[in-house]
């Protein structure tokens, strides 16, 4: 079930006392849960849980916790989806476990119970939960492989706080929303590339991808219980096709599971595709009905010239890939005034500032899925996995000493005015994140070259480039109730791909090839050989005019606080000559800079930060 979880653990408060606090905390997450909620208040501990159901929607309301005949009461209040529940079940009933209902939630809470920390190795699936254990006084928090699910925390004098966005959090009256040098890092130098773990607000963090947070009175400790390793690759070119095609398949046809209505969202390029496709295999095997699949687009797309990051149109592509698979298609078509009514929505649904325009359009086509299905599968971290963007392409981007998508880029770093720059110090920052990314990078003896390097991209890909698109998906879906599943982010497959040589990932220097021959028999041929094309951005005109006025109005605004961290002439001497400010976006966007500004500005004011 697709949820929000969030939480209060302090031992010098009885929290029994402090329904109130939790009830605000749980209400922020409503979207992400509509269909129930509820606390549950102990001495030490305060849970709460929004839910969506997905599976057993009868069924599993949450916090979850064990019935008295199991010893000492643990409470699990859980976000995710379970992918690999039947079988886990089968093995814990034959271990001697007994279920009360048939949702995927008492699973994960009887894993524990039967292996403890140990249970996430087991899993196969998308979450982020909290699991209380009273006899211990010992908080676990969890998020899954990829970190598809979020999941943030905060600690304080006597406890911590926890939640599935910073909103729950802010909710509590012992956090603050502030953003110190490191915050103004995040956002102005490595908006592309954020710090694993960081949160943006002073004093929040992230559970990593992996990870497990175990918090005790007077101590925390953090470990990981999985992460990509390095190994060689013994497998011929032929037996690697094949592995990636039966991977990718066994992985969504589980993640069809779902008693409510799903569907995929099909953009034309090989990603989405392949995931529909094998989707639509898996439902005609099971006799069910035809997949029912969702694009994007918007007025004029189609007379828009093409870049390195957006090759083509995704029209023509969508049609040619919905006929020859099957699909029972919608085209969402969005608008410029609805783009920019959805500002406000998706500002929220982050909690910081994102992509503008980009944001606005995934939050519309989001709310058109929602209303005919509750679970959406998406092509989302194929690039990632397989090596598909422009980057990986680029030789002097990989010969870059910094992320290759930063190279020959400008940040709105370049905005700051010149004593928050002194302070923040973006290029010694950037320098040092890649510095730490790169030692986390799983090594293989003897590699070198070409090799290494290449490693390292994937790594930096992973663990930089991917958890902003995640955050992204997450955030934007959830505050609608739809549920996106991913499943390129099925840690096994990761774990098999990463380890593929890259002549062997790019058969005659195509890009993505691997993935391209592994799926090349259920698509048509323009389909199978498009290149990369990312996102779609919409080219309205009074999108941008809309923008335009706007950073004008804050010039004129002496007290705009955006202006407290960006030179204020910087700007107007931009606007004037009519050059384009830099864009937080890798991609080439020619509003995206202007898009930052005023959205960064409509933060500060929304979320009342203060500046430390």
């Amino acid at each position: 079930m697709m949820c929000g979880v969030t939480g209060w653990i302090d031992w010098e408060t009885d929290l029994r006392n402090e329904e109130a606090t939790l009830r605000a905390m749980t209400g922020t997450l409503a979207c992400r849960g509509p269909d129930d909620s509820g606390v549950l208040l102990s001495r030490h501990a305060a849970l709460g849980h929004r839910r969506l159901a997905v599976i057993a929607p009868d069924d599993g309301a949450q916090p979850m916790g064990t019935t008295a005949g199991d010893g000492p009461r643990t409470v699990l209040t859980y976000n995710g989806e379970l992918y690999n529940y039947p079988e886990l079940r089968r093995e814990l009933r034959a271990l001697g476990h007994e279920f009360r209902t048939r949702s995927d939630t008492e699973v994960v809470l009887r894993a524990h119970l039967q292996w403890g920390a140990d249970a996430p190795r087991r899993f196969n699936g998308i979450f982020a939960y909290a699991l209380w254990d009273d006899r211990r006084q010992e908080l676990l928090l969890v998020r899954d492989h990829l970190g598809v699910k979020p999941l943030y925390w905060h600690p304080h004098a006597s406890g911590v706080l926890f939640g599935s966005e910073p909103k729950a959090v802010l909710a509590h009256p012992l956090f603050h929303a502030e953003l110190d040098a490191e915050g103004i890092a995040e956002l102005f130098a490595l908006p592309a590339a954020p710090t694993a773990g960081h949160g943006v607000f002073r004093g929040l963090y992230e559970v990593l991808p992996g990870q497990t947070v175990t918090v005790r009175r007077g101590a925390t400790r953090t470990a990981l219980y999985w992460r990509p390793t390095a190994r060689a690759h013994p497998d011929d070119p032929a037996t690697t096709r094949e592995t990636v095609r039966a991977l990718l398949a066994d992985t969504v046809e589980r993640q069809l599971l779902s008693d409510v209505p799903l569907c995929t969202l099909l953009s034309g390029g090989v990603d989405s595709s392949a995931v529909t496709a094998l989707a639509a295999a898996a439902r005609e095997r099971a006799g069910h009905s035809k997949v029912t699949s969702f694009s994007v687009d918007f007025p004029g797309s189609a007379d828009r010239a093409p870049d390195a990051w957006r090759t083509s149109a995704d029209a023509p592509f969508v049609q040619a890939a919905a006929e020859h698979i099957g699909t029972l298609h919608t085209s969402v078509l969005i608008p410029d005034d609805d783009l920019l009514e959805a500002r406000d929505a998706v500002l929220r649904a982050r909690d910081r500032p994102g992509w503008g325009e980009m944001d606005a359009s995934l939050h519309l086509l989001f709310r058109e899925v929602r209303r005919r299905s509750t679970v959406a599968l998406s092509g989302e971290a194929a690039d990632e996995i397989f090596g598909g963007y422009p980057y990986f392409h680029d030789p002097a981007a990989l010969a870059a000493d910094t992320f290759p998508w930063l190279h020959g880029r400008t940040t709105p770093a370049a905005l700051l005015r010149p004593e928050v720059a002194a302070e923040v110090r973006p290029e010694e920052y950037t320098a040092e994140q890649y510095r730490r990314s790169l030692d986390g990078v799983p090594r293989l003896e003897g590699e070198e070259g070409a090799d290494r390097r290449i490693r390292e991209i994937f790594h930096l890909a992973l663990t930089r480039w991917l958890p902003p698109l995640l955050e992204r998906v997450d955030r934007v879906s959830m505050s609608v109730g739809l549920e996106v599943r991913v499943p390129f982010c099925d840690h096994r497959l990761v774990d098999y791909v990463a380890n593929v040589p890259w002549a062997v990932k790019t058969p005659g220097g195509r890009s993505k090839g691997l993935l391209r021959d592994a799926v090349r028999d259920l698509l048509p041929p323009q389909v199978a050989d498009r290149p990369k094309s990312g996102y779609p951005s919409t080219p309205a005109v009074r999108y941008t005019e809309v923008l335009t006025a706007r950073a004008h109005e804050l010039l004129a605004d002496s007290q705009a606080p955006v202006f407290d961290l960006v030179d204020r002439e910087t700007v107007r001497r931009a606007l004037a000559e009519g050059r384009p400010l830099p864009s937080p976006r890798t991609a080439p966007n020619p509003v995206g800079g202007l898009d930052h500004l005023v959205q960064v500005d409509e933060w500060l004011r929304a979320y009342r930060v203060r500046l430390r």
